[in-house]
């Protein structure tokens, strides 16, 4: 399985240690495409911005799931998370609601239960709420 992991690298690198834990738990289902995005983020200055795009969207295009970590606002996911629907890709988002920060409508609102699944949760439990995820795709397919 291909999975596509977004967080947010330009918008903030807060959450850069949940996205490790994230990536370290979706490798146990297949290849990470984006594994950078919970280590160094992206150095634009070395592969250029269009250049970045065009490598995302082709991965974006081949992934077979969309896992997003959505608690820090970014431009960027919001873009990923926008093409993952036109591509209708299944996606996964995860929310901490404990961070104070509000998830913008246009996210929780597109949620169906079905295929866009928004999933709040606690930072302790990540791992957890990625494995169930994991074994309810499994029973879809």
């Amino acid at each position: 399985m291909k999975v596509y992991f977004c967080g947010s690298i330009r918008g903030g690198r807060d959450d850069a240690h949940v996205y490790r834990r994230i990536v370290q738990k979706l490798q146990s289902y297949g290849s990470v495409l984006t594994e950078h995005v919970s280590e160094r983020g992206e150095d634009a200055t070395s592969a250029g911005d269009r250049s970045i795009h065009d490598r995302d969207v082709d991965w974006l295009r081949q992934c077979d799931v969309v896992v997003a970590e959505v608690t820090q606002p970014s431009l960027g996911v919001g873009y990923e998370l926008g093409r993952a629907v036109a591509m209708e890709k299944r996606i996964f988002c995860l929310f901490r609601p404990n961070s104070g920060r509000n998830l913008s409508a246009m996210i929780r609102g597109a949620a169906d239960d079905d295929v866009f699944i928004v999933k709040d949760y606690i930072e302790d439990e990540v791992e957890n709420v990625v494995e169930e995820f994991f074994k309810q795709l499994k029973n879809v397919e």
